[in-house]
């Protein structure tokens, strides 16, 4: 992990004009903020425009990021979480509403040995779909937690809130996930040893 103090300094020297500064904090940061933008926003093009305004954004303001507060990476997220849902709302997409109402398909039932596998080997266009198919505040919980595989302190650092509500996001999304992906599960093995991560601090 990069020392903040450093990436820091690597920062203003990127905002006073160095471009090797500014190179090495690009090729060190910018597939984690270009995916987390991508599952998001379900679009590579537009996942590519929040990366490259969000690496703008911290050149412009490069004193504004506090190594003391949170990772570089935690701090770059958090700008790109921003800025992806300023799309979804551009979209008509409800950003504010935790768990809007949904209507359950009968007889839903899924293990979470097997979501988790599904998963973790991100192997069907089914988890993708259903990912993206989640209220924004949940896909960002699992985006973050899943994926990323940033902690439930720093989760609660990009999007502003307790660590409290970002577990219960991640529990409404793996609900909602199981009952969309019951059809997909129906008949797999449940594995040997469970993988989902656990919802700690």
């Amino acid at each position: 992990m990069p020392d903040g103090a450093a990436e820091a300094e690597l920062l203003l020297r990127a905002g006073r004009g160095d471009e090797a500064a500014f190179l090495l904090l690009y090729e060190r940061h910018r597939t984690p903020v270009f995916r987390f933008a991508c599952r998001m926003l379900g679009s590579a093009q537009q996942a590519e425009d929040v990366t490259q305004e969000c690496f703008l954004s911290i050149l412009r303001r490069p004193e504004a990021f506090r190594a003391e507060r949170a990772s570089l990476r935690t701090y770059l997220c958090a700008i790109a979480r921003h800025l992806a849902l300023k799309q979804l709302r551009k979209r008509g997409q409800e950003t504010l509403v935790d768990d809007p109402p949904e209507e359950a398909p009968r007889g839903a039932a899924g293990g979470r040995d097997a979501l988790s596998t599904v998963i973790e080997a991100e192997a069907a266009e089914a988890v993708r779909s259903a990912v993206l198919a989640l209220p924004p505040l949940q896909r960002e919980a699992v985006v973050l937690f899943e994926y990323q595989e940033l902690s439930l302190v720093d989760i609660a650092t990009v999007c502003d809130v307790d660590v409290g509500t970002v577990k219960s996001r991640l529990h409404r999304a793996r609900e909602r996930l199981r009952r969309t992906l019951t059809p997909f599960l129906a008949g797999r093995p449940a594995p040997l040893a469970p993988g989902e991560r656990e919802t700690r601090p």
